[in-house]
């Protein structure tokens, strides 16, 4: 064997004959993602009964070895810089994060370096086996820049595909839950519900999301419960995600008319509202400098072992220091 090549193989079991290449593999290398094996296949990286085979859809018949040479991940492109994260949880699968606001997920143009991608390659160093053959965390969920909270990353590839499928089913099917903290202008009416709005891209401006009519976007529904009214013109909500689409609470409680405190993508309108506020409260909330949300729940069942994991995650000092100065003006 190869410094740095690892060949495994396996036989096509009794009753598992006559599915796809790729399937049977899925099946023999749990550990590695479908869509992994299927670049090996097509590398040339497979075979059957020591050939060479190309094609991810091949039938394969009962008793056959398959055999998959894994070579070793390779670095990720983006550069590990090391910088202090709150880590919330960690084991050898996965890694829960309690993200700071204002700090990227993911590097993008304009956020090459410094987000949490680049934070985390550092940190897990050689933990990191790769995902689909790249030694690069697996995020499976994001978060906002501005917003806070809990979130989950994945190290190798088994749990990148478990946890993948648990975000996909939104928790229909199993302990996946997500729940934020909210601070919103007025008190909805009712002061629980659900906020039931398709969402897509806006055409008007590229970078915002915008409510579209049924049978346009994407179906997205959020859950609100008003936990505290904090006078007339705040209240705290807790939401529930059902569905995990881009800017979907903000844009929701947006669209019912009630947008986070300090959103100057969905709120702007309601600048206004600010100089109603007492002076204490007017002061945290030009300090504030991001919209009032925090993924303060994070539930879902463990990639490898099926256990259920729930973290919360209090309001950080900027949030908590807004509602005090509103209940006090209240």
């Amino acid at each position: 064997m190869v410094a740095g090549i690892e060949e495994r193989d396996a036989r096509v079991v009794e009753g598992e004959g006559g599915q796809r290449l790729d399937r049977a593999l899925a099946r023999a290398f749990p550990d590695l993602s479908r869509s992994r094996l299927q670049d090996l296949v097509r590398a040339g990286q497979v075979r059957l009964d020591g050939a060479i085979v190309r094609e991810p859809a091949l039938k394969v018949a009962a008793g056959v070895r398959l055999t998959v040479v894994v070579p070793e991940a390779v670095p990720a492109e983006p550069v590990a810089e090391r910088f202090v994260l709150s880590i919330t949880y960690e084991d050898d699968d996965l890694v829960v994060i309690d993200k700071p606001a204002g700090l990227v997920v993911h590097p993008a143009p304009g956020h090459e370096g410094g987000t949490l991608v680049n934070g985390l390659i550092a940190h897990c160093g050689d933990s990191l086996s790769g995902i689909g053959g790249v030694r690069r965390p697996g995020i499976v969920h994001r978060l906002d820049k501005d917003t806070s909270g809990l979130l989950v990353v994945a190290k190798n590839d088994l749990a990148h595909r478990g946890l993948t499928a648990q975000f996909a089913d939104h928790g229909r099917n199993g302990p996946l839950e997500r729940a934020y903290q909210a601070l919103v202008w007025g008190v909805p009416e009712p002061r629980n519900g659900t906020i039931e709005a398709n969402l897509a891209r806006s055409q008007r401006n590229r970078e915002k999301i915008a409510v579209v009519r049924a049978g346009e976007g994407r179906h997205a529904v959020t859950h609100y419960r008003t936990v505290r009214a904090l006078g007339p013109e705040v209240a705290l909500l807790a939401c529930r995600l059902e569905t995990g689409r881009t800017h979907q609470i903000r844009v929701h409680l947006s669209h019912r008319g009630h947008p986070l405190l300090g959103d100057a993508v969905y709120g702007s309108a309601f600048k206004t509202k600010a100089a109603r506020l007492p002076e204490p409260a007017r002061a945290s909330l030009a300090a504030l400098g991001r919209q009032a949300l925090h993924a303060g729940l994070l539930g879902f069942a463990h990639p490898r072992t099926g256990e259920t994991l729930r973290f919360e995650s209090p309001l950080p000092a900027d949030l908590a220091a807004l509602v005090r100065a509103l209940g006090d003006a209240g």
